[in-house]
């Protein structure tokens, strides 16, 4: 009987780390959520050793030898550089100042005493949205935008996604967009946390909710029921349920939302021309019928297309919460193919 042959994904978040092995066959061996508390806030010494113990118990689920692991994918938000270097000004998620500078792919290399590869969360989950329409030989192009507190997402062209000089290609959440073209927001002006006035983050995010868009359009309904919560952040995260249940105020929030990533999808058609676009994170976490409504809605944002270009598909990303993992699985598997270690 031949040994497996099996790669790690690791996908470290702001709370929790998220594990699956793919084996050489592109077999996932883990079906839903391996999680384990992630202590990223507590500094790297404490934070790599978190994601040691979790990779032995999600090991001993999947019925797997750390000996039969070849190569680890992980990956984290940024901003890092292409080889895991983190930004020397820090981020939401790694607000330790041990962190600043971290080599955080060779940090963890050497404490498991593997090869460790690195992307960041966006282009992973882009990498697993592609996997999944077109497989891992296809010569396709996919734009994925993946909303959640931020925006990530990724570029893939032949089956490759785009990393750029430093790393930071594929930031869509920071691409600029004609944001005074979607109606209703007339005199809005969208901040980013980057600072940025007008990109796509600044109005497609839970960040952009609670920031921009909840107080600009509880300005117009003061009488609201969010508005009686005084608490923008605990407001922001009611948006979704409420949009569900059929609150027009919540639901204009999220056609804004969906006509940003309108005009953004246009500028990727214009730039790449691709064969999908993919949509991942809390915006697509819904019911079936929002999620309807808000591909719609994306169409009913995007200015006039060429014929040629009206039929590109947009997906809702599968398997959305483990996306980050899956696609660091999927590189860690091109990889050891690539060096010869699978």
């Amino acid at each position: 009987m031949l040994a497996l042959q099996a790669v790690a994904g690791v996908d470290l978040g702001g709370t929790a780390i998220n594990y699956t092995f793919l084996t050489d066959q592109e077999q996932f061996l883990i079906e839903g959520l391996c999680e384990y508390p992630a202590r990223a806030r507590e500094g790297p010494s404490i934070c790599l050793q978190q994601i040691a113990d979790g990779l032995q118990i999600a090991f001993e689920k999947a019925g797997v030898l750390p000996s039969e692991i070849s190569v680890v994918g992980l990956d984290t938000p940024g901003p890092s550089s292409a080889t895991g270097v983190l930004s020397a000004r820090g981020s939401t998620n790694f607000v330790h100042p041990d962190w600043a500078g971290f080599d955080i792919r060779a940090g963890l290399e050497d404490k498991l005493g593997k090869p460790v590869i690195y992307l960041n969360d966006g282009n992973a989950g882009a990498i697993w949205g592609h996997f999944v329409i077109f497989g891992a030989k296809s010569p396709a192009t996919s734009v994925s935008a993946i909303v959640g507190t931020g925006l990530g997402g990724g570029i893939i062209i032949e089956g490759n996604v785009v990393k750029g000089r430093q790393g930071f290609g594929g930031e869509l959440g920071h691409v600029l967009i004609p944001y005074q073209s979607i109606r209703g927001i007339e005199g809005l002006i969208p901040e980013c946390n980057c600072g940025r006035i007008g990109d796509l983050e600044s109005l497609c995010s839970l960040t952009a909710i609670e920031k921009t868009l909840l107080p600009y359009f509880l300005g117009k309904a003061p009488e609201h029921d969010l508005a009686k919560l005084g608490d923008l952040r605990k407001a922001s995260k009611l948006v979704r349920g409420l949009a569900e249940r059929g609150d027009e105020l919540s639901l204009e929030i999220f056609r804004v939302q969906a006509h940003a990533l309108g005009v953004f999808f246009d500028e990727m058609i214009n730039t790449f021309d691709p064969d999908a676009l993919i949509v991942g994170g809390g915006i697509i976490e819904t019911t079936d019928e929002l999620q309807t409504w808000i591909v719609e809605e994306i169409r009913a944002g995007m200015p006039k297309q060429r014929v040629e270009q009206a039929d590109i598909p947009i997906h809702i990303m599968p398997n959305g919460d483990t996306a980050g993992a899956r696609g660091a699985a999927i590189e860690a598997l091109k990889f050891g193919r690539q060096t010869g270690v699978i």
